[in-house]
């Protein structure tokens, strides 16, 4: 019987791989079709042709994406009928449908459905492939009945052990022929308001996250096509690591970033001082900014003659501050309100010149428009209105606040004298991670600097304008000459010059979101939410008006000195209340010996850590070894080929805090050359040594701590640390150490390995 249903299903499959190839040959003969056309008849015509051309392009990116592993699993239902469930749905030509969408409703019985609770389900079959072939199958039978009636029973070391044994590749892989019912419940639970997801270390947090995103572009597609998803992660390199999955999940639409690369053209670097890191994202830097916004808006201490056309004019400080009080009354941002107190302040500038003029006599007694244009041209006037209120950008605000302290030391008056010297850089220092959210709040009170768009704006609008007169002559030139042949115009000005013109390249929401800083996200997901200062989560509440979102962390784990000591703490300033807790209680990844050790670890320094259950025991206990003073790196160079075997092909990381951390990458290049991966963005290496804030959120095979109790000591250590390093391997953890070493990893250790 087993021979069988083998056949059956790898028939079966092959059928669904033949209907993947006819719909992705379908869309290529659609997507050529329509870039045949070109770009002829109206705009009308143009904008539905890139339409079509962008929905078949969507489409078959989307085919492209779910060839590996398209199917993984059967329902056998309570009526006889079978479902077959994949990374996306598929139907005959008749409509027939052959495979049901993992996130579609009737799927969640695969992840939910038990012994207990059936769900009518029958029996759920695991399909395991290796390329288009299926290989292996896997019975669960939830009905007792089917036993009795004789129904074989197919059961192996299990597709999810099967998955957690698996090699590491430096990658993130998808978990959607394996999640788990609480997992389910999470990933398909309301978009509305703020979901929190607490999870120890290897629960699946992030894999939960991904497919969260995954489920409501799929459940709430109309309202998330045009708004977007912003997915943000702890740095660029936990992005590039899980950059494969939602693709493998039918999904290229939601906008991916780290917090350090949310300023549009800005790419930030870390923060290497915690004490700046954890002063810039306080929430004392709010009034900060906002006050040097305004002390861009300044009085001049005496009055100033300005000349024009030959004529002297006095700016007052009286007109300036005048100007100023009615400028900010009207309550825009910065730059707009620059507007208003500059037309004022023409306006009176021009009243006065004009006075001068006629008490002259001389000049045009009727037109004394061009007056207006006088003053506007004048240098001086332009210096002085400058001077008052300068137009300004983000960059240039926060670089000068930063940059210069007599601008610092003129605003910061809340702050010490040892906090300005923090604060104090060089103005050509580059941005960091710290510094984005408070771009983004001198953005937000500055409003758009739009003389230049609007500059912009007026040449387009007036070539168009030109162009379309040019057209309308050219229609009527040739018009008599149609209507002799009896041929009545049917050639619209517009119709010509939109011909004529360059089409616009048509954007998806996710490409448009990431160049715009005002985009408004229909949901924002954030993993490793508790690093995230307070600065930081007001630019990302900032970014979706509507609070939907999905909040993944582990406050155990919190490594930035900004970061938060509880989710209430954290979100009670942006959420209040409005916001629901739920936690993720088994650790897929770590094997129970070394999860057991890192928990003692974390108690022992008076670290409270959530303990969640290993679902499996490890063939290894952690390695706890002391040497020599001076010894470690030596050490390392001796087990790492132990290492290595054990890891039998995946991935082996090295993690130490300056100077080991440096040490070691030297002496082991010298030893592996190109194997030797230099952080946290090699994915190509299987050796790579990292700091443990590099190595948050990431897996490796095996792992290598050297010196832990320096992940505490050093200048930029927590407890933390510690435990994200030691938390880490799916098979195998050593620690060496030639001083002593933390309280509580070595108590209740069941032996060497």
């Amino acid at each position: 019987m087993l021979d069988a249903d083998l056949a059956h299903e790898r028939d079966y499959v092959r059928g669904l791989y033949t209907r993947l190839d006819e719909l992705r040959e379908e869309k290529r003969s659609q997507l050529a079709a329509v870039r045949k056309a070109g770009a002829i008849g109206s705009s009308q015509n143009v904008s539905e042709r890139d339409a079509f051309a962008a929905m078949y392009e969507d489409r078959l990116a989307q085919l492209d994406a779910v060839e590996n592993r398209l199917v993984f699993g059967r329902l056998d239902l309570d009526g006889g009928e079978s479902q077959y469930i994949g990374r996306i749905g598929l139907s005959t030509e008749d409509l027939r449908r052959l495979m049901v969408d993992w996130r579609a409703p009737e799927a969640s019985h695969f992840y939910q459905a038990t012994a207990f609770d059936r769900q009518g389900v029958r029996r759920r079959r695991h399909l395991i492939l290796q390329g288009r072939e299926v290989v292996a199958i896997e019975d669960d039978v939830l009905d007792s009945d089917m036993l009795t009636e004789g129904t074989a029973q197919h059961q192996g070391e299990g597709a999810l052990l099967a998955a957690l044994n698996s090699k590491r590749t430096g990658r993130m892989a998808d978990i959607v022929s394996t999640i788990q019912a609480e997992q389910d419940r999470i990933i398909r639970a309301p978009m509305a308001g703020a979901l929190v997801v607490q999870g120890g270390p290897g629960t699946g947090k992030t894999a939960v996250a991904l497919h969260r995103a995954a489920y409501l572009l799929y459940s709430h597609r109309d309202r998330l096509k045009s708004a977007g998803v912003l997915l943000v992660g702890p740095s660029s390199s936990f992005m590039k690591y899980i950059e494969r999955v939602l693709p493998s999940l039918g999904e290229t639409g939601v906008v991916m970033s780290s917090v350090g690369r949310l300023m549009p053209g800005i790419a930030a670097v870390p923060e290497k001082d915690p004490r700046i890191a954890a002063l810039k994202g306080s929430q004392r830097m709010v009034p900060l900014i906002a006050a040097a916004v305004a002390n861009r808006q300044r009085i001049p201490s005496a009055d100033r003659v300005l000349e024009v056309e030959g004529y002297r004019l006095l700016l007052t400080p009286r007109q300036v501050r005048r100007a100023r009080d009615k400028a900010r009354a009207t309550g825009k941002p910065y730059n707009e309100a620059r507007n208003t107190f500059v037309k004022i302040l023409l306006r009176e500038l021009t009243e006065q010149l004009q006075s001068k003029v006629e008490a002259s006599g001389s000049g045009n007694t009727t037109d004394r428009s061009y007056l207006a244009e006088d003053v506007r041209q004048s240098r001086d006037v332009r210096v002085a209105v400058n001077l008052c209120w300068m137009p300004m950008t983000a960059e240039k605000l926060v670089a000068e606040l930063l940059g210069r302290r007599s601008i610092l030391d003129a605003v910061a008056h809340e702050f010490t004298e040892e906090e300005r010297d923090l604060l104090h850089r060089p103005e050509d220092a580059p941005w960091t991670e710290a510094d984005v959210p408070l771009l983004d709040e001198a953005a937000e009170l500055l409003g758009e600097l739009d003389a230049a768009t609007g500059h912009e704006a007026a040449r387009r609008e007036a070539e168009r304008r030109r162009d379309l007169e040019n057209a309308q002559q050219t229609l009527r030139n040739i018009d008599a000459a149609l209507r002799e042949q009896g041929i009545d115009g049917v050639v619209e000005a517009e119709d010509l010059v939109a011909f004529q013109q360059e089409p616009e390249v048509r954007l998806t929401a996710a490409e448009r979101a990431v160049g715009d800083r005002t985009w408004a996200y229909g949901h924002i997901i954030v993993d490793e939410a508790q690093e995230l200062s307070y600065m930081q989560w007001r630019l990302l509440v900032r970014r979706c008006p509507l609070k939907s979102f999905t909040i993944v962390g582990d406050i155990a784990q919190t490594s930035s000195a900004a970061g938060a000591s509880s989710w209430g703490r954290a979100l009670r300033p942006f959420f209040g209340d409005r916001w629901t807790l739920e936690e993720l209680t088994v650790n897929y990844r770590t094997p129970a010996q070394i999860a057991e050790a890192a928990a003692r670890m974390a108690a022992a320094a008076g670290l409270v850590v959530s303990a969640p259950k290993a679902v499996r025991e490890g063939r290894w206990d952690p390695i706890v070894e002391r040497v020599d003073a001076g010894a470690v790196v030596p050490r390392l160079l001796e087990v790492l080929p132990e290492e290595l075997e054990a890891a039998d092909g995946g991935l082996v990381a090295v993690i130490a805090e300056a100077p080991l951390l440096g040490a070691a990458r030297e002496a082991l290049r010298e030893v592996y050359g190109p194997r030797v991966g230099g952080g946290a963005g090699s994915f190509e290496q299987d050796i790579v040594v990292l700091d443990p804030r590099e190595a948050k959120g990431l897996e490796f095979d095996a792992v290598v701590v050297l010196e832990p109790s320096a992940l505490l000591d050093h200048e930029y250590g927590k407890v933390g640390d510690l435990y994200v390093a030691m938390t880490r391997p799916t098979q195998r953890l050593r620690l060496i150490s030639e001083g002593p070493l933390p309280a509580g990893i070595e108590q209740g250790k069941r032996g060497r390995g």
